[in-house]
């Protein structure tokens, strides 16, 4: 069993997400403690007052939400009522049993796994204490669990179940609820160390994360905003602020998901690496589409990062199997966008997607065949500079 805790400024989100499911036939409300009536005749609305009583009473704690997700492995037995003994066992042992909690059983995904709402505020209006809960009260209260019932212990197994996370399409669903699905389930699976890798996995499902420009007070302030991709990579429809979310995929947040993802991708790059290798070494060389499709049925996104002159500068590998993402830099300069791009078949489609366009005559007249500059060692993305001719020192002039 996987336990994962994340905490929230809304019980109202929260709720508001699972509730979602359960229109959709995704989940089942199987559970709830601490409500005076019988939960299925509660509507939306009555089920987040509950929590509202009680953070109401101290509106000075703004982090006052709790959403766990326990997960279990697909050979796991597990019916209804075995379910509902872990939740309950669950929430005694991390000492939440007093709290009022709702409990919603997804099958949405691969693995069996159920989401718990709950409140950090207590009727007296003191915030519970969470400090290292993880380590301290949910990781033995796991490894107890897995005994108890006989489930399938989280080490020392494959922890990488399938997910199922579909592509924002416009129109189809709420933005916010699609945003916030797809967000929440890549921080929650993938491990990434930059706002840009975030965004390669986010692009993917057609989702992306904007700082807005440089010169902005949103840069300055270190905002964020969420849109929906069209299919030209163009966001479409209005952004979404991050801080609007339950799950506060605001930058400052987001930080600290990459100061993890920096040693939970370690051990995952030479797989990574190899699975890239068996399919370049398949070619001396290969259109532009069929490298991405190739490369996607070994499970790996292929995102070119390109200037605002559609000049790429760089290439980012997009591990699902695996649930990372690498900047070929990172790999290796064999995985580098110059090294890549050398194997196009199209050499038009080599200019296209490599080199700037001109803007004077000169490598015209400097360079008969415009592919000669591709033997050059340097960077594309910084200016080339031309030397001039070195002046004769003051001395030799004279003796001359």
């Amino acid at each position: 069993m996987v336990a994962k805790i994340r905490y929230g400024k809304s019980i109202r989100g929260i709720l508001i997400y699972n509730e979602t499911k359960v229109e959709q036939q995704k989940a089942n409300l199987i559970m709830a403690s601490g409500f005076a009536v019988d939960i299925e005749r509660l509507n939306i609305n009555q089920k987040i007052q509950r929590f509202k009583n009680l953070t109401d009473l101290n509106p000075t704690v703004k982090t006052n939400a709790m959403h766990i997700s326990l997960n279990f492995d697909a050979s796991d037995k597990l019916d209804l009522q075995k379910v509902q003994q872990i939740a309950l066992d669950y929430m005694e042992q991390i000492r939440f049993g007093e709290q009022p909690y709702i409990v919603y059983q997804h099958n949405d995904s691969a693995h069996p796994h159920i989401h718990i709402a709950t409140t950090l505020i207590q009727q007296n209006g003191k915030r519970k204490y969470t400090h290292n809960m993880g380590r301290l009260m949910s990781e033995p209260a796991r490894k107890e669990i897995e005994l108890k019932y006989g489930l399938i212990k989280a080490e020392g197994r494959n922890q990488n179940h399938s997910i199922n996370i579909k592509p924002a399409i416009y129109g189809q669903r709420s933005t916010k609820q699609v945003i916030n699905s797809i967000v929440l389930s890549v921080r929650e699976n993938y491990a990434f160390t930059s706002l840009s890798e975030f965004n390669a996995i986010l692009g993917q499902f057609n989702v992306r994360a904007d700082r807005g420009r440089e010169d902005t007070m949103m840069f300055e302030k270190k905002g964020l905003m969420y849109s929906i991709l069209d299919e030209n990579r163009n966001p479409i429809g209005v952004p979404i602020k991050a801080s609007s979310f339950y799950s506060q995929p605001t930058l400052t947040n987001l930080e600290k998901d990459f100061s993890l993802g920096i040693e939970k991708r370690k051990p995952k790059r030479e797989n990574l690496k190899k699975r890239i290798d068996w399919i370049l070494l398949k070619y001396n060389t290969v259109s532009k589409n069929t490298l991405i499709s190739e490369l996607a049925k070994q499970g790996i996104g292929l995102v070119f990062r390109q200037n605002e002159k559609g000049i790429i500068y760089g290439v980012t590998y997009v591990d699902h199997k695996q649930r990372t993402v690498f900047n070929g830099s990172d790999l290796g300069k064999a995985y580098s966008a110059k090294t890549i791009t050398s194997k196009f078949a199209n050499k038009d489609e080599i200019k296209a997607y490599l080199l700037p366009k001109p803007e004077t005559n000169f490598l015209r007249n400097q360079i008969s065949n415009p592919l000669e500059i591709l033997l050059e060692k340097r960077d594309y993305d910084v200016p080339i500079l031309i030397d001039k001719k070195k002046k004769k020192k003051k001395s030799q002039q004279q003796n001359l």
